[in-house]
């Protein structure tokens, strides 16, 4: 059993032959509207890698929020627990993708801030027999802390997606079992430049284990001094959008299923590759069989750490 708490938005994605610069203005060649939020993305990326998934989330009393609840009751979850906020507006993404499947994104909150502390503790019975929690940072971080403090409780095993990257206090890093930034968000993390060094910094912040997805040059899992690399799989992208949350939904899924972290991470690494052949976030998740004919067949960029 995996348990996803996190955000739900509407995303809306503009398709351009290339990002713009600072201060420019393109002309796009369309807009899709599309279901999204790390949260949201990350439970059906889980759900559709074979997981057992629940999930909690707070949306607006809005036809965005409406939508949200219709969409991920089709979306084979064994349980949602979407709670509205009359106050605020559902979350919402604006998403540019260029011609490389390369993408620039603004996500406005919205009704995703106002997901509590108290909310998680009032939704506790989602934690406590599950086996993997895995939680981002676009809900407060006082709401992070308090996910993996209930989850350390029940004995689970912790994923913290930390995007996007902020400053995170040094009892928070201690109740990661994993941490999975990308490369900008681990320099971030680490308070440094080089990509290099990061992953080294964040060994010692108090996580278990560390895995920084690369794109195109896969991932690095660090444990201590032990460092695997997990060469990326070579597919046509399109769109890179849900790349990350793909991959972080089947490391879930692989992880409930009892799989070592270099193996959940193989799959992962799958997982996110097939997410960028198609345009959107949740319409690009891709089933297990998709994953595992992948892995077993699908060629591989053998590149060096360097």
């Amino acid at each position: 059993m995996v348990v996803v708490v996190g955000s739900s938005n509407i995303d809306f994605t503009a398709t351009v032959d290339r990002l713009p610069s600072r201060g420019e203005t393109l002309l796009g060649h369309q807009v899709v509207q599309s279901f999204g939020g790390k949260g949201a993305n990350q439970a059906v990326a889980a759900a559709r890698a074979g997981a057992e998934v629940r999930f909690l989330s707070k949306v607006g009393s809005d036809p965005h929020g409406d939508l949200i609840e219709q969409h991920l009751d089709m979306q084979g979850l064994s349980r949602v627990v979407l709670l509205r906020d009359a106050a605020a507006q559902t979350g919402v993404a604006m998403i540019l993708v260029d011609a490389a499947g390369d993408n620039q994104i603004v996500v406005v909150p919205g009704s995703n801030q106002q997901l509590t502390p108290a909310d998680v503790r009032h939704h506790a019975e989602l934690i406590s027999d599950a086996r993997v929690l895995l939680v981002q940072m676009e809900i407060p971080i006082e709401t992070v802390q308090e996910c993996l403090r209930l989850a350390k409780q029940h004995g689970l095993l912790t994923i913290l997606n930390p995007a996007p990257a902020c400053p995170l206090p040094p009892e928070c890093f201690r109740m990661v079992d994993i941490l999975t930034p990308n490369e900008r968000e681990a320099c971030i993390l680490a308070g440094t430049t080089d990509p290099a060094k990061a992953a080294g910094v964040l060994v010692n912040s108090g996580a278990g284990t560390i895995v920084v997805t690369r794109g195109v040059d896969g991932a690095v899992v660090s444990r201590g001094t032990n460092v695997t690399h997990i060469p990326a799989f070579i597919v046509e992208a399109i769109d890179s959008t849900g790349a990350g949350d793909a991959f972080n939904g089947a490391l879930a899924c692989g992880l409930a299923e009892g799989m070592a972290i270099e193996e959940a991470a193989e799959m992962a690494a799958a997982a996110g590759a097939l997410a960028t052949r198609e345009h959107g976030a949740q319409t690009a998740m891709p089933s297990r069989d998709s994953i595992d004919r992948l892995c077993r067949f699908g060629a591989r960029r053998m590149r060096s750490l360097a």
